[in-house]
């Protein structure tokens, strides 16, 4: 069958790479895709806009496309699992009301209030006065969130009451994040180490992928403004047995009671933002109803099962039972990024040594375009390099090896990936 696979980023290069190896699958389309997935083996682009649900269908449809799996949020918040749906077609992404739980971060924590998960307290407000009488109230550390969408960079860590006050302004009043700063969640800080846990739904059931942990701060040492992620491994030694089986007892399990219950049951991938704490109890950050950029990067890379083959199970409501097998290895996945990220940024520089992967590293293409015959930046984030290795301390040598290789104008990276993993070693 054909398979699509809607985006243009380090994940959906992932994504596509990995449906591409399956036995069930003969060619794997990408919309639009990237410089990285035009020479992918067995992978091709396809000029078209992803917001335009009524061509895209119509496409799939013309095609005989037999699965789209859609990367990037903007288009399930939109709801294209609901246009598929109306056109008979097979798209494995959740619907725009189950959709909420990341397109609105107020949304996200009244559902985990009225189901008893987890989470830091909060306040939600589209006033300001209130908003900064509750952070004077609660005090420093704290932290801001924009209510909507804002591609990673909606959340502020204030370390003072001060930094606070200024995100909140500059949220509600500055309209920094336009719409979707139009009400904010001051969030109570949670101590403790970050996690990513990723799943596959089908509505009812639930299969877990590798653990892994995403660095979101630009600079070494977790410093800096967040980005949509400088990099990622798999797997995280903080996701214990016991930790895993709390996370799926504590919060998946009645994350898809709760939305089955209120008629949104979950199909597809979804992520849960974890602060676990010294005691190993897991509280949520976040939800994204996708995979996680960078982190499919490295999960992928692991991932020896049929990707293809679970997505339709998936679809299929058939996941009970079943279980995605990993490699041993451990991976580690640095994004390359354009000087001035996660701010303004130049693009249209050319690229150079993209041809000289092996068999323990492989970078994936993220904002990358074609201009004539070279390749150049087409985005803050440009590449994610990914080496493996038989424990992470081995992959993070090999992807900075890697790395030395790869060069354009102003190119930037964090040099302390995976340090977390490593200082447990």
């Amino acid at each position: 069958m054909k398979v699509l696979v809607v985006g243009s980023g380090g994940r959906e290069h992932a994504l596509a790479w990995k449906l591409s190896h399956s036995d069930l699958v003969d060619e794997v389309l990408v919309a639009p895709g990237n410089a990285g997935t035009a020479v992918e083996p067995n992978v091709r682009n396809v000029d078209i806009d992803p917001s335009d649900f009524d061509v895209l269908c119509d496409w799939v449809e013309g095609n005989s496309v037999g699965l789209t799996v859609v990367g990037p949020e903007q288009p399930l918040t939109e709801g294209i699992r609901d246009a598929f749906d109306a056109h008979g077609l097979r798209c494995l992404a959740p619907s725009k009301a189950a959709s909420q739980l990341e397109g609105s971060k107020a949304f996200a924590k009244e559902f985990m209030t009225r189901h008893g998960i987890p989470t830091a307290g909060s306040l939600i407000t589209a006033k300001v006065e209130e908003a900064v009488d509750y952070i004077k109230q609660r005090g420093a550390p704290i932290v801001v969130k924009a209510d909507g969408l804002a591609a990673g960079k909606g959340v502020t860590v204030a370390r003072t009451t001060e930094e606070a006050i200024e995100a909140v302004d500059s949220m509600l009043s500055g309209r920094s994040f336009g719409e979707a700063g139009e009400k904010v969640v001051i969030e109570d800080f949670l101590e403790g180490e970050e996690a990513s846990f990723m799943l596959l739904a089908d509505g009812a059931n639930v299969l877990s992928f590798a653990s892994s942990q995403d660095h979101k701060a630009v600079f070494d040492g977790d410093q800096g403004p967040n980005t949509g992620g400088m990099g990622a491994y798999s797997p995280a030694p903080v996701v214990t047995q016991e930790v895993s089986d709390r996370v799926m007892r504590q919060i998946v399990e009645p994350t898809m009671a709760g939305l089955a219950a209120e008629g949104m049951p979950f199909q597809g991938f979804l992520y849960v933002g974890l602060m676990i704490d010294a005691s190993g109890n897991p509280h949520v950050v976040e939800y994204n109803c996708r995979f996680g950029d960078p982190e499919a990067q490295p999960i992928m890379v692991r991932l020896k099962s049929d990707l293809a083959a679970f997505c339709l199970d998936a679809l299929d409501g058939n996941l009970a039972g079943k279980q995605l097998e990993f490699e041993g290895d451990a991976t580690v996945g640095i994004v390359l990024a354009s000087e001035g990220y996660p701010g303004d940024y130049v693009t249209g520089l050319p690229i150079s040594g993209l041809d000289h992967d092996g068999a323990d590293v492989k970078t994936f293409h993220a904002g990358t375009s074609r201009s004539g015959d070279a390749v150049v930046t087409d985005g803050g984030r440009v590449l994610c390099v990914v080496g493996k290795g038989a424990d992470v301390r081995t992959a993070q040598r090999v992807a900075y090896n890697r790395i030395r290789e790869i060069s354009w104008d102003g190119m930037q990276y964090r040099s302390d990936i995976a340090y977390r993993a490593i200082a447990r070693l």
